[in-house]
């Protein structure tokens, strides 16, 4: 569901039904937040070249981290959901639960979780950053290209929740598969939709890439 009517895939044509096949061959249904970018598709077009050459330069790992810091921050379910449980795939369900709720018993490093305070700073208030800030993560090992790659993951994600709320994207009713305890720690704001998939379930026939 969200706030703006949105097409249908039964109705959608040209852009708008490519963009809903590549949303759908990524994750098996066509997700909330791709609806809403159903009157501009090319402003999805873009925020996937975007995120694609962001993340290039950084490992998954720490992609992950920063994501999950940012949205958090943000107060954005719908995000967080999504690179909580792929966090999840990489460390392990318990692992992630362990950073989703604050970093308390997890394995992060103290460079990791610099970074993840760093980023979360940067997503809920990028004017409150100092010289100092950035001295601290240079001081957890961190060049400055890593720097820099850190503020780009958290100012990608603020454009993008910030996108989906404002819109009213709920996250979708998948991520109730997602184990209870990761799932209730990663759940801010907005509630999940109720329908079985995305917001009315429906699938498509035809799948072909992602963007989140």
């Amino acid at each position: 569901m969200s706030y703006i009517e949105t097409i249908a895939p039964d109705q959608a044509s040209d852009e708008v039904r490519e963009m809903y096949r590549r949303q759908q061959a990524h994750f098996g249904f066509l997700p909330n937040y791709a609806r809403v970018f159903c009157h501009r598709p090319e402003v999805m077009a873009s925020w996937a070249s975007l995120l694609a050459t962001i993340r290039r330069h950084v490992e998954p790992r720490r992609f992950e981290l920063v994501t999950l810091a940012a949205a958090r921050a943000l107060g954005n379910a719908y995000c967080s959901l999504a690179h909580g449980r792929a966090l999840a795939g990489l460390v392990g369900e318990a692992e992630a639960r362990a950073i989703a709720a604050g970093g308390e018993g997890s394995t992060l490093t103290a460079a990791e979780r610099a970074m993840m305070a760093f980023a979360g700073q940067v997503a809920r208030d990028a004017g409150s950053v100092t010289a100092g800030d950035v001295a601290h993560l240079r001081a957890q090992g961190f060049a400055d290209d890593e720097i820099f790659d850190i503020v780009a993951v958290a100012a990608a994600r603020a454009f993008f929740t910030k996108m989906l709320d404002g819109l009213g994207a709920e996250p979708d009713a998948p991520f109730r598969e997602v184990d209870a305890g990761l799932r209730e720690a990663l759940t801010v704001e907005r509630p999940m939709a109720t329908g079985p998939e995305g917001s009315d379930g429906g699938r498509m026939a035809e799948q072909v890439a992602p963007s989140q």
